[in-house]
């Protein structure tokens, strides 16, 4: 173990920290140089945003300390982590969508003029300068509500450079990004590195890692494994110390015996929230035991076309129709009886009620049927029994946390209670939209084979994903969105990434 040294940005040592009877981190270390990319990979609930909440002040430890640039440091709050120099990135921003990026980034740190006049001009320069220096390239007038998700991201480093980070955390930083916007955020981290600066990611993506890290430390169920240079690690070596066992990356499935149509979309139009048409004139049909994998940059119209299907949104027009019936402009309560179930993008808005226990989460589509329900009353034991099956059978950590709240979980815990759920519901069509989103690899390949063995059940499965390894692994269909409407579609093995990728920019395919 390193003693207190300079050459680091921030030392933990002995790091234990304990919620109830369950302990998060159990004599946890962890040591990361200034001027260095450090990953912190371990599987989902295994304690890496526990241990970075720590560093950030929003958690206490219950031992151990911290050190940070060779001094012993006393964070108790995010308020005296970011005096330390210490910013973070959530997972989930943290943005006022009405407010211009300058706003958000000098919100609660402004500078006044006389009689408590906000200097807009001063703090719009001192952002410029940044944006300058590090290569993130924002507008600083624009609203955040008109900016992509990978450019709110930016203003999320922003804020914290702003407010004078060295050492700057980001949680899942990837997982909401397209290919391009991914590798321009490696280009902006090795930017800050060679300005001194210290980076932390905490990811799932053993790819993402070998392509920006210096460093990784693996934690294993809140205890630490090793640390070692990414340079001289292969992937394979990676997801075996985070799963402690050697992990399958290769999608195993045999050809797909694709039957009669499920879904079958017919011209639709949907409008998006800016009264836009976002899904022009679409057609689609997915079969039964068949994955058809939609590839697309975001923002092609993917949420609206799901939306629909859902009647969470009306159609323009056009038809959509489940195994012959027509669905569209209906309710979601009727979508889900025509046996219809949706894992969703975004698990904490549309997929779970955060202040409710998991035991109700686990129902939230069924409740009203027994054995949840019996002569309108809620059977509290049918709930608990059918919730401790979802956690066993899906591998939830931690595994006594049916009454305790949705939004107690770390987010990968949350996505497995949803994916559980809905495939409980014994669908017909089973729409997964980014399914492994922020998952680690280990329940990445339980949830590619679940997806498969449903399609070998003889399910539908529409597979909306933006990582295109997931889309051409998983899919034995892949149909290729752009600006509305599918532009191709092929059978697996028929194309390759670069077409794919070419057609999701708008390109035409010219083979």
């Amino acid at each position: 173990m390193p003693e207190q040294n300079m050459q680091y940005a921030v030392q933990m040592q002995g790091i234990t920290k304990s919620f109830g009877s369950f302990y998060a981190l159990q004599d946890m270390e962890l040591n990361v140089r200034k001027g260095s990319i450090h990953s912190l990979l371990g599987e989902n609930g295994a304690g890496k945003s526990t241990l970075m909440n720590i560093l950030y002040g929003l958690y206490q430890p219950d031992s151990g300390k911290i050190i940070i640039n060779g001094e012993k440091a006393d964070i108790k709050n995010p308020t005296t982590a970011i005096e330390h120099g210490v910013g973070m990135v959530h997972q989930h921003f943290m943005l006022v969508e009405d407010f211009t990026v300058t706003q958000n980034i000098i919100l609660g740190s402004e500078v006044t003029k006389k009689f408590g006049i906000v200097d807009t001009r001063e703090a719009r320069n001192k952002i410029l300068g940044i944006v300058k220096k590090y290569g993130l390239d924002v507008d600083p007038d624009a609203k955040i509500r008109d900016i992509s998700v990978g450019m709110q991201q930016r203003v999320e480093i922003l804020k914290a450079l702003y407010r004078g980070a060295d050492l700057l955390i980001l949680d899942e930083p990837t997982a909401v990004l397209t290919p391009q916007e991914i590798e321009d955020l490696i280009d902006i981290m090795n930017n800050l590195v060679k300005d001194g600066k210290a980076v932390i990611i905490i990811t799932h993506k053993l790819k993402e890692i070998k392509a920006s890290s210096d460093t990784c430390t693996v934690i294993r169920r809140g205890k630490y494994v090793d640390t070692l240079p990414v340079r001289d690690t292969t992937e394979n070596e990676l997801a075996k110390l985070m799963v402690g066992h050697d992990v399958k990356l290769v999608v195993d499935k045999t050809p797909a015996k694709p039957g009669d149509v499920v879904l079958k979309i017919e011209n639709l139009v949907v409008k998006n929230e800016r009264k836009l048409d976002s899904v022009k004139g679409l057609n689609l049909e997915v079969r039964k035991g068949e994955i058809l994998g939609i590839a697309g940059i975001d923002g092609n119209g993917q949420k609206e076309l799901i939306d629909a299907i859902d009647s969470l949104s009306p159609a323009e027009s056009g038809h959509i129709f489940v195994n012959g019936k027509a669905i569209e402009n209906t309710t979601p309560r009727e979508v889900i009886d025509s046996g219809v179930s949706t894992i969703p993008e975004d698990r904490q808005k549309r997929g779970l009620i955060l202040g409710f226990s998991v035991n109700e989460n686990t129902i939230l589509e069924q409740y009203r049927k027994e054995p949840f329900s019996k002569h309108g009353i809620l059977d509290k034991k049918s709930q608990e029994e059918f919730a401790e099956k979802l956690i066993r059978e899906y591998d939830v950590r931690p595994d006594n946390c049916g009454p305790g709240s949705a939004g107690e979980l770390s987010g990968g815990n949350q996505q497995k209670i949803i994916i559980g759920r809905e495939i409980d519901m014994d669908p017909d069509l089973l729409i997964a939209v980014q399914p492994t989103r922020g998952l680690d690899v280990g329940a990445i390949a339980t949830v590619h084979k679940i997806l498969v063995r449903e399609r070998d059940k003889g399910k539908a499965v529409l597979l909306i994903s933006f990582e295109l390894d997931e889309i051409m692994n998983l899919s034995d269909t892949i149909a290729v969105i752009y600006d509305g409407k599918i532009q191709d579609v092929f059978k697996q093995g028929t194309v390759d990434e670069n077409t794919l990728g070419l057609l999701m920019a708008g390109g035409k395919n010219h083979e």
